[in-house]
């Protein structure tokens, strides 16, 4: 298990990055505050990646997945906070504990394969235990077994003996995964790993490495700015904002269960309504709208009759027709704006009142701009939003 606590990296000053060697890490750094003020990259994030679980660091660019990432790896050095892998501690900044990357003994897989051109595919695998100390490097029966191995599970077996720069793009990702993997590492990195692939290979991808996650029992971090790539792959999510960890939960209570705005906005699409709370008992809040009063059930922590509070509503969770829904709790009639064929579904902008609603749709419901229609979600679907 990696438990990762209150880790802080901020940059300021001339430089970024970490020293090793007398050697700076090749990365530009951020502009400086004009105040001289410190940017904080990530600023106090804490997490625990249980064993068998891919763990997915999701968010914007800048939001400090990558710097947390690397951090874990060794290759950043944080200002404060631990990183402990199991019993052993990687990183302690109030002991002065900071492992070397090359000590970590992480498998780490990054956007660039690196696939070395002038190996074949066999000798790519092989290679990070060839240049392992004698004293731990395994025997060369056993390097050719796990070589094998990792070529069997990865599905290059028959291209053990080409040019690694003859595979395709999808084979060179596996390649990759297979170089980390056969170090039989107790924690693998990947940092947005299928950015580089096409979209229709990139989706078949995040399945392929789901199946080697489970089959092979792996424990991963995975970086991502994707949210479908999260919601297919993950088995828990930590959506990460300016530095910080907004949410951390499984990927269908993230999506339909925000905890914040900015997930609400962020996976997914959203419509979000303002309101007062005008009721609140029996699992049930009622909040008055300037459209009407909306009910949701399922909240966590039902707020004060009289406050102010944002409703979340999925564009698929609402459903859209040209009669009343008779027996709807929630209900708006409205005008239909605009609509968008998406393939496997068709999106409505229906206006209610002074607010546009977004509605997706079967593709066989396809309504002209100017219908007169009503919108109904059911309450369990309808999320309230906290707002501190």
């Amino acid at each position: 298990m990696l438990t990762v606590n209150n880790l802080v990296k901020s940059y300021g000053g001339a430089g970024r990055g970490r020293r090793r060697g007398g050697r700076a890490a090749q990365e530009p750094a951020p502009p400086r505050p004009a105040d001289g003020a410190r940017v904080f990259a990530v600023g106090g994030v804490s997490f625990e990646v249980q064993d068998g679980e891919l763990f997915t660091l999701l968010g914007p660019s800048g939001c400090g997945k990558t710097t947390t990432l690397r951090s874990v790896a060794g290759l950043e050095r944080p200002d404060g906070g631990t990183i402990a892998l199991s019993e052993r501690v990687l990183f302690d900044a109030a002991r002065g504990v900071d492992v070397p990357a090359n000590r970590r003994e992480l498998g780490m897989v990054f956007q660039s394969y690196a696939i070395w051109p002038h190996m074949t595919v066999a000798r790519n695998v092989s290679f990070p235990l060839d240049i392992l100390p004698s004293s731990r490097r395994p025997a060369k029966d056993e390097i050719g077994r796990r070589v094998r191995r990792m070529l069997e599970v990865t599905e290059l077996g028959s291209y053990a003996d080409r040019a690694a720069t003859k595979l395709s793009g999808g084979q060179q990702q596996r390649l990759a995964l297979a170089r980390a993997l056969v170090i039989q590492p107790e924690l693998m990195l990947l940092d947005e790993p299928l950015s580089n692939l096409d979209a229709k290979l990139r989706e078949s991808m995040r399945f392929e490495l789901k199946r080697l996650q489970r089959e092979l029992g792996l424990t991963a971090i995975y970086v991502t700015h994707d949210q479908s790539e999260a919601l297919v792959m993950s088995s828990r999510i930590a959506v990460m904002n300016e530095g910080r960890v907004e949410q951390i939960g499984k990927p269908r209570d993230v999506y339909t269960r925000p905890a914040t705005r900015f997930v609400a906005e962020f996976i997914g699409t959203s419509n979000f309504l303002e309101g007062v709370v005008a009721s609140a008992g029996g699992g049930e809040v009622c909040v008055d709208t300037a459209d009407g009063r909306l009910v949701c059930r399922g909240a966590t922590a039902p707020p004060a009759v009289g406050s102010p509070v944002l409703l979340s509503v999925r564009p698929e969770a609402l459903s859209l027709a040209t009669d009343p829904h008779p027996d709807a709790v929630n209900q708006w009639s409205g005008e239909v704006m605009n609509r968008a064929f998406m393939g496997d579904a068709v999106d409505h902008v229906v206006r209610v009142g002074a607010l546009e609603i977004r509605i997706r749709c079967h593709p066989t419901q396809s309504l002209e701009p100017g219908t007169r229609v009503h919108l109904a979600a059911d309450p369990d679907k309808v999320t309230l939003v906290p707002t501190a």
